[in-house]
């Protein structure tokens, strides 16, 4: 194998970039610029000048040009600025590199929170995507948030990070050879993908690591990483493990370290020597009964190695080494530092907002608590920085345990009391993994789980469940495989004992469930698939028993299926997915029913989200079938879109909207009623306009267009029908028969002008001016009775009452109050005739739509009482060629005159309280009602609209 080739494949990857900042437009004194050209646990960091002017500029110079891939910011825990905008800084061709001379791009901005939530204790880490070339990058630090903290409006920050490739020859994006000296890389197929990685940012060059790392340690860190890679080229696979695994025990050892070395500092600003002593004496035995405990010189190979020929993996990093320690003078210097890793997920970059790849919070260092004495248990209250235990796929496996004679677990590193006790090297065959036929048993299980998995240590003995219990990973793991196939080999037949195998299996499963690390998690799934595709088949379980398996582990699946980790949710809602098309699993319908429960408003917006992702998969693949209905499908959504994030509502609404192109108008009546009250809220009109669609209607807009149109058109008619009436009250008068003497016939529009009705309406709650449609009547003659005395405007047109105080005010308190032939709709409060009532409701109210028609009585009814009116058919139906009364609901004579009679007359409708009214009231308070009602009777009235 060609080194070179090897070498060079490697260095192609981006790595951290040495910079220094060569100006800033403002700096505290104590504070400085200069503090971000270095990176350690005792960094302070740079803080702007109190008072400061707004934006602050900052500008760092790159060792060399640089491709830029990832910047990194730390901010302060409250001098927090509210943007940082980025711009990278190039020098043309033939210029100085000067900062003068540089022309500027700007890349974007990030926001950074407030930091209430943690009290102001904590920092956060933006880590941003670019692409971008250039010797500056120049930052445009905005105002700060305030807080109570920032008594001088200052802003700060404690790191900074550049991760890119310096550029070896002119820069061309598309080359994917870019930073490749040697041709013959690309020849070379058996290294391709193991190194070769163009975009993969090594988690070494993280900046949350080398802010909370011990120096020393992580030189020693990154000299194991390049002696596995070296051991991996080499294939040397089980001392590639052994490194693998004391590189985890020292990041968490490092960590610690760096803690402590903070706290000495910080004891010898308060001038406690005596605390500083002890932290060092601390710190120094730690260090080496750690060194010891790992073996470290053989790890590293000083005392020779088996392969001696060296291979150089990757080039020596740009900062400066610390001073080696007295106590390992034989490690070269470091060269780049580990940090715990972080999963982090791409976004597409925009040209004014820098996308954030990860927004991680950092618990700050200060206030320091005292470390224990070496007989003291530790009470800080900082816990250091570790790896997530479900990203072991990405990070290095933890160490098996290290057993004594006595057969106690190993305590990890940073868990042990100060100095730790001497513990004996690590061997290979003590650090592989534990297999369930080796009898290797795990730690002894406390009082308190004993009690509980008590049901399971019955059916599959202590031993197993000790290990289902374990505080290592991989005999969980193993528990689990060794119950599957337990299970798997059980014969038929003993029908209790397997209900109790199954109980107890459950029981072990929803542990696995919660499991952090993912192969557990892999592990639970795949036994409980086998226990509901196979093990109940076989030994024929009844619904109960599979009813209360489901119920019982759907709660952890949910769960998980909010993770933060997107394995894990992808694989949870996966496997619910997967529940759902099993035979035995779907004939008892749980699985739909407990999915579509609705979820309480304070489920986090991941987790509710996963629930109705898992809804809306459930209706794609199975429709209305294995308990799904709409009914408690659209019970379910209506609560979710209560929910107040809106990635929640986004997938209800998607799922009502795929409902009612499927089912119709039913969904409606889950919804609030479609008017314009409604439509005001976003959310709902977009609904209804897309139910519009899908039912062929227009716009709303070219709806309410229509109706305009039509409203003036009505309002025209309304007006000429008054000009009519005006001219009718001048004849009576007289004042038509002299105008006529003298000029001829009368022009209705002229006569207009003077109507009492067009005067601004009363504030009063009461009935407007009738708006009179007749029909056929004649105009009034001298034959008429006692026409002098009365004019149009003594006379109730529908009722035919003639009354000296019916005025334009009094025929308005007249319709409004006393009229038997009108009444109050009990929607809208608008006066109609009763004989057009029904009309009225269907058709003209602004309830219309909370109404059907009957068939069978042509009446009115309440869409809620609707079905349950035409089921019972107990209503009187209408008869052709009659009236219907929707007051008393009887069939009475047609006509106008057999609606006069039904309403006004002695034996009428008992329904109508104004027909009494009528009737009472004084003689001389109807006069000539006969020769009016007659008239009347020449055509049939309008109806009246009233005032709301």
């Amino acid at each position: 194998m060609d080194l070179h080739i090897i070498h060079s494949k490697i260095t192609v990857m981006p790595h951290k970039l040495q910079f220094k900042v060569i100006h800033a437009s403002g700096q505290d004194d104590i504070y400085r610029a200069s503090e971000l050209n270095h990176h350690s646990p005792l960094t302070k960091g740079w803080q702007s000048a109190r008072f400061c002017l707004y934006p602050q500029d900052m500008v760092i110079q790159l060792e060399t040009r640089s491709r830029l891939r990832k910047i990194q910011i730390l901010s302060h825990q409250f001098l927090i600025p509210t943007k940082i905008e980025f711009f990278v800084g190039d020098v043309p061709d033939g210029a100085p590199l000067l900062l003068e001379s540089a022309r500027y791009a700007r890349l974007g901005y990030v926001s950074l929170s407030d930091n209430e939530k943690t009290g102001y204790k904590a920092r956060e880490l933006k880590s941003v995507h670019v692409d971008a070339v250039g010797h500056f990058l120049k930052l445009n630090i905005h105002k700060n948030h305030v807080n109570k903290h920032n008594l001088y409006n200052q802003v700060g920050i404690i790191a900074i990070n550049v991760i890119g490739d310096e550029l070896r020859r002119p820069y061309d994006i598309t080359d994917p050879d870019l930073l490749l000296d040697d041709p013959r890389i690309e020849r070379d197929p058996a290294l391709e993908g193991l190194f070769n990685k163009p975009d993969y940012i090594s988690p070494l060059d993280d900046l949350a690591f080398d802010m909370y790392q011990d120096p020393e340690i992580a030189q020693i860190i990154r000299r194991l990483e390049r002696k596995k890679q070296e051991a991996v080229l080499q294939e040397r696979y089980d001392y590639a493990k052994r490194l693998k695994q004391a590189i985890t025990e020292l990041q968490k050892v490092g960590e610690k370290l760096g803690k402590m070395e903070v706290e000495k500092r910080q004891a010898v600003e308060n001038e406690d020597y005596d605390k500083a002593r002890l932290k060092k004496v601390q710190m120094d035995e730690y260090r080496l009964q750690v060194y010891k405990d790992l073996n470290l010189n053989d790890l590293l190979e000083l005392t020779g190695s088996r392969h001696p020929q060296h291979i150089d993996l990757e080039p020596v990093r740009h900062y400066s080494p610390p001073t080696p320690p007295p106590r390992l003078e034989e490690l070269p210097p470091p060269t780049i530092r580990t940090p715990p890793h972080y999963e982090e997920y791409p976004l597409p970059r925009s040209d004014s907002v820098l996308e954030v790849v990860s927004t991680k919070t950092i618990p700050s260092y200060y206030p320091f608590d005292d470390m224990p004495l070496p007989n003291q248990k530790s009470k800080s209250v900082i816990e250091p920085i570790t790896v997530p235990a479900e990203e072991t796929s990405k990070s290095p496996r933890p160490p098996e345990t290290n057993r004594s004679k006595n057969n106690s677990p190993r305590t990890p590193h940073d868990s042990r009391r100060l100095p730790p006790p001497k513990l004996k090297a690590l061997t290979l065959e003590e650090e592989l993994p534990p297999e369930p036929e080796n009898n290797q048993e795990a730690e002894p299980m406390s009082e308190v789980d004993l009690r509980e998995a008590s049901t399971a240590i019955d059916i599959f003995g202590l031993s197993l469940v000790s290990k289902a219990y374990s505080k290592t990973w991989s005999y969980r793991e193993d528990a689990l495989t060794a119950v599957h196939h337990q299970m798997q080999q059980m014969p038929t037949g003993n029908k209790e004992e397997a209900k109790s195998m199954l109980r107890a299996a459950i029981f072990l499963v929803k542990r696995g469930i919660d499991d952090k690390v993912y192969a557990v998690f892999r592990a639970a799934l795949h036994l409980y698939r086998m226990l509901l595709t196979e093990f109940v088949p076989k030994h024929k379980l009844g619904k109960p028993d599979i009813t209360s398996a489901v119920e019982k582990t759907l709660p952890n699946l949910f769960h998980k299926a909010g993770d933060t980790a997107v394995r894990n949710r992808d694989d949870a809602k996966s496997f619910i997915q997967e529940m759902a098309s099993f035979p035995e699993v779907k004939a008892t319908q749980t699985l739909a029913h407990e999915c579509v429960k609705p979820f309480k408003l304070t489920l986090g917006p991941r987790h509710a989200q996963s629930r109705c992702e898992i809804v809306e998969s459930l209706y794609q693949n199975f429709g209305l079938k294995g308990g799904l209905t709409i009914d408690n499908i659209m019970k379910f959504n209506v609560e979710g879109l209560n929910h107040n994030a809106g990635e929640v509502r986004d997938v209800i609404e998607r799922l009502i909207k795929t409902m009612y192109k499927n089912h119709g108008a039913p969904i409606k009546d889950y919804l609030p009623p479609d008017d314009e009250k409604t439509r005001k809220n976003t959310l709902w009109r977009q609904l209804f306009e897309y139910f519009d669609q899908v039912d062929g209607k227009p716009p709303r807009t070219d709806a309410k267009k229509q109706k305009a149109e039509e409203e003036q058109k009505k309002q025209a008619e309304i007006d000429a029908l008054q000009k009519q009436l005006q001219a009718l009250r001048d004849m009576n008068a007289g004042k038509a028969l002299r105008s006529d003497r003298s000029n001829g016939p009368i022009d209705a529009s002229v006569l207009s002008k003077n109507d009492p009705s067009k005067k601004a309406a009363p504030q009063k709650k009461k009935p407007e001016a009738a708006k009179v449609k007749p029909k056929g009547n004649k105009p009034t003659t001298k034959d008429d009775d006692d026409v002098s005395m009365f004019t149009v405007d003594n006379i109730c047109i529908f009722c035919g009452e003639r009354n000296e105080s019916f005025t334009e005010e009094g025929l308005d308190i007249h319709y409004w109050k006393n009229c038997p032939m009108l009444k109050r709709c009990t929607n809208c409060k608008q006066v109609v005739e009763i004989a057009t009532y029904t009309d009225h409701v269907l058709t003209e109210c602004e309830a219309k739509s909370n109404f059907s028609k009957c068939p069978r009585c042509s009446e009115a009814i309440p869409k809620p009482e609707y079905d349950q009116h035409v089921a019972d058919k107990a209503c009187n139906p209408h008869k052709t060629g009659q009236n219907h009364c929707p007051l008393c609901h009887e069939n009475i004579s047609s006509g106008e005159d057999g609606w006069k009679e039904h309403l006004m007359g002695r034996t009428g409708c008992k329904q109508n309280p104004r027909r009494l009214l009528a009737l009472n009231k004084p003689a001389g308070g109807a006069a000539g009602n006969k020769t009016t009602a007659a008239r009347g009777r020449g055509g049939k009235a309008g109806s009246v609209r009233g005032r709301k």
